[in-house]
């Protein structure tokens, strides 16, 4: 069975608007400097050939994979996200005890990550150790750096 990947409404609309970007204005810059290159002649020792039908290949490379990964999207729907227990779609307010502070996680699918952002996975190590709690729980997350221990302050829409 294939793996169902969520995700929001705003982030499928950038998959498609980059896909969309590929297919037509990417494509197009491509086939030109693919028959520019052809001007040049001898196929067999052309770097700008070469190039291009390396860029082309890269292109409907990433055009494929984007296919693939929308085709196995489900859309969050927002009405329907949980505040009473930690899943996708969820703001998550949290003490961290070991660094004495509070902050303010996203609970996102891996493709939305963005740690910069707050944005974690719900398949990171502290994601999966959120996922599923409730406020007031006390939860250990099991990191490359360490244990973090968390006490969930509050679970919100994102």
């Amino acid at each position: 069975m294939e793996t169902v990947i969520k995700l929001t409404q705003a982030k499928f609309d950038e998959m498609n608007q980059k896909l969309d970007y590929l297919r037509t204005v990417r494509r197009s810059e491509i086939s030109d400097a693919i028959k520019h290159a052809k001007e040049f002649g001898d196929l067999s020792e052309n770097a700008e050939y070469s190039a291009a039908k390396e860029a082309q290949v890269a292109n409907e490379a990433e055009i494929a994979r984007i296919e693939d990964t929308l085709a196995l999207v489900e859309i969050i729907d927002e009405k329907e996200v949980n505040t009473k227990y930690i899943g996708i779609g969820n703001s998550v307010v949290v003490y961290d005890e070991v660094e004495d502070e509070e902050m303010t996680l996203q609970i996102v699918s891996s493709l939305e990550a963005d740690s910069r952002k707050n944005k974690i996975s719900d398949r990171s190590p502290i994601g999966k150790a959120l996922v599923g709690h409730k406020k007031g729980d006390r939860v250990v997350a099991k990191t490359p750096a360490g244990d973090m221990i968390f006490v969930i302050k509050s679970i919100s829409k994102n």
